[in-house]
């Protein structure tokens, strides 16, 4: 896929173009109206595929849950390995899109993992994720940023006092949702772990603010994301804070959806994956793996 068309499409799901704009744009690169129209399905996630762990594995019980954050009602879908046994948390960020069939499958691949997992729906306080992939990211990038950590940060203690956790939580998040857990990581929240992939970072003189264990991964070719890493990689040095970063040569933004023909790299996902397994591990305790 030629970068430039990737780098078009990234500059339309992160709102610097309008739909318009994006698809004139894309007819100039490709050669024409219907070669950018066949792109498109390339482009676009395939959530068909978003099955790595069946959505009725019989391993796990799954269900719709929500709990409360200072008087707002938040929605979000919880998985664990069936038995009740008492397992570390992890809450998952979604990206720009909301809560969609790839982000409830990345909460069942940690589950079948032994963590109880919970893919927090950012957009339930307003109906919840819609089908419709514009209007998610119309309604992602209406909310109030400072608002909406609030929110989330509120599911830490829901799951700490769930009755199958163990008390210890981490977070995980992707894109948008990168961003949020950096956000997370600072809120006070007593998180044990926040790994963020290709997240937005935080400000140098947000860092002191920091009290869980980081871990960063980043897209080699993502040059809007990647522009943020010197300035916050210095900060969490000065500053002392436990780390580890990786930047994964020549993959794009999202190499970790695999519902996206044009960006997964596979080789990249599943040694990100790997090492965000062992980090949770590490630092939330590790739960039984589940029998394949």
């Amino acid at each position: 896929m030629d970068q430039q068309i990737i780098e078009l499409y990234d500059a339309y799901t992160h709102g610097a173009l309008e739909r318009r704009e994006f698809l004139d744009r894309l007819a100039r690169v490709a050669g024409g109206t219907a070669a950018a129209l066949a792109l498109l399905p390339v482009l676009q996630n395939d959530y068909a595929l978003a099955a790595v762990v069946a959505e009725d594995d019989p391993r796990l019980s799954s269900e719709t849950t929500g709990y409360d954050a200072g008087g707002t009602k938040l929605s979000g879908y919880l998985t664990r390995p069936k038995g009740g046994s008492r397992r570390p948390a992890v809450m998952v960020v979604h990206e720009n899109r909301g809560l969609n069939p790839h982000i409830r499958d990345v909460a069942r691949r940690l589950a079948v993992e032994g963590f109880l997992a919970f893919a927090v729906d950012a957009l339930s306080v307003s109906g919840g994720t819609p089908a419709d992939e514009d209007k998610a990211r119309e309604a992602i990038g209406a909310l109030d940023r400072d608002a909406t950590v609030v929110r989330l940060a509120a599911a830490v203690p829901f799951l700490a006092k769930h009755p199958e956790s163990t008390g210890k939580v981490g977070a995980v998040g992707f894109c948008w949702g990168g961003g949020v857990v950096n956000r997370l990581a600072a809120a006070g929240t007593g998180l044990a772990a926040a790994v963020a992939y290709y997240g937005a970072q935080l400000l140098a003189e947000e860092v002191p603010k920091i009290a869980a264990p980081l871990l960063l991964h980043y897209a080699g070719l993502d040059e809007r994301i990647n522009a943020g890493i010197p300035a916050y990689e210095a900060a969490l040095k000065a500053n002392g804070k436990p780390y580890e970063l990786f930047v994964y040569d020549k993959v794009q933004h999202a190499f970790n959806n695999d519902t996206n023909a044009a960006r997964y790299d596979k080789t990249a996902a599943e040694l990100a994956w790997g090492r965000t397994l062992a980090f949770l591990q590490k630092h939330l305790g590790a739960p039984g793996k589940q029998v394949r």
